[in-house]
């Protein structure tokens, strides 16, 4: 792990409210992946920069065990044009932990990062976190994701 300071990004995507209560976000965040790549989400986002996926877990109720929002989405260069029944946020610059995991993404390799985040001491700020997938995680069987979790100077 190591804190990296990261420029504030806009991101338009498909969003799902979940919670890690009860198993919840095991079944919504997978959902969104599947809507996400079944209906080319991705292809319809408007001002992308690139196709690097990014899944951005923001405005939280409190802690990583109370409700939040999940969104699936690219970086774009404004959030002037958002299609109907997608969202637009921004990620506030700041202060990230940056947790890089590798291996097969159907084994939860991301999730076990989780897992193992949600038990560290950081002092998270619980604004925005986010992974991101570049063409370092195409081949789902051997993929490298990075996580940005946002914390406290």
């Amino acid at each position: 792990m190591s804190q990296i300071n990261i420029s504030s990004m806009k991101v338009i995507g498909i969003t799902v409210r979940t919670s890690n209560a009860a198993g919840a976000s095991g079944t919504d965040i997978p959902e969104l992946w599947n809507r996400f790549l079944s209906e080319a989400i991705l292809l319809k986002i408007p001002n992308r920069i690139n196709d690097t996926i990014y899944c951005v877990y923001t405005y939280y109720e409190g802690d990583h065990t109370k409700p939040y929002t999940t969104l699936l989405g690219c970086q774009v260069t404004e959030l002037d044009t958002i299609p109907h029944g997608m969202t637009g946020i921004e990620i506030p610059k700041g202060i990230y932990e940056q947790v890089s995991v590798t291996g097969n993404l159907m084994n939860g390799i991301v999730f076990e990062a989780w897992m193992d985040i949600w038990q560290r001491p950081l002092n998270r700020t619980y604004i925005a976190d986010f992974e991101v997938y570049d063409e370092k995680a195409a081949d789902m069987t051997n993929a490298e994701v990075n996580i940005f979790v946002g914390v406290q100077n």
